[in-house]
């Protein structure tokens, strides 16, 4: 083969090797542990007749997320948070009652300057909020998060994710939770103190592109 025409076939593969090569990502699988706070409620008074306060039990979360890529800076990403705590409040009625919260999310994530080898992340979600008590069923509401930290690369396809996620739930204000009938009467759990729930985790976990 001349060497012109060698010369010429060089300068067509080598652009067309690195660009695929500097292709971006299209998918990406996480996977993450936290700790999350918050989740606020009114149960009814034992002694008055009055509303008293019950909150969540801090205590540790996990989540997984898909995404896929719409450039080498965002993805559009479906999330999925658990947690499993009790009440924290000292009510007989209220003793070993597990809760169960599911966050169901679909929204975005924003990748800053993402060639750095720390990568500050920025996301936003809305979906479905389900709370479910051993023994009283299950509750759905709408909700949304907003969420954000930093990324570390470990190479070109897995990432150590750091952050904090913020979550808010509307609920319908003085409305029962948790409802169900003993011997004919209604009775519920729980009564929302309020329009909004907020809870908040911070969270620690890896994600691996493909």
């Amino acid at each position: 083969m001349p060497i012109l025409s060698r010369c010429l076939l060089f300068g067509l593969l080598v652009p067309a090797c690195s660009g695929a090569l500097a292709a971006p990502p299209k998918f990406e699988a996480s996977g993450v542990a936290g700790y999350r706070i918050g989740g606020e409620f009114d149960v009814d008074g034992s002694q008055d007749g009055g509303l008293e306060e019950a909150e969540f039990d801090d205590g540790r979360s996990w989540g997984v997320g898909l995404a896929l890529y719409r450039d080498r800076g965002s993805f559009y990403e479906l999330l999925y948070s658990r947690q499993s705590t009790d009440l924290d409040r000292n009510e007989p009625a209220l003793a070993g009652v597990d809760i169960t919260t599911e966050y169901y999310q679909f929204g975005g994530t924003l990748l800053l300057e993402p060639q750095r080898s720390l990568i500050p992340w920025f996301s936003l979600t809305i979906g479905l909020t389900r709370f479910e008590a051993d023994g009283f069923g299950s509750e759905t509401e709408f909700s949304g998060s907003v969420g954000g930290g930093v990324r570390i690369p470990l190479g070109e396809r897995a990432a150590v994710i750091l952050g904090a996620r913020g979550y808010g739930t509307l609920l319908d204000s003085d409305s029962g939770l948790f409802c169900r009938s003993i011997d004919g009467d209604a009775t519920c759990l729980l009564r929302s103190s309020g329009d909004l729930m907020l809870q908040g985790e911070a969270m620690a976990g890896i994600a691996v592109r493909f």
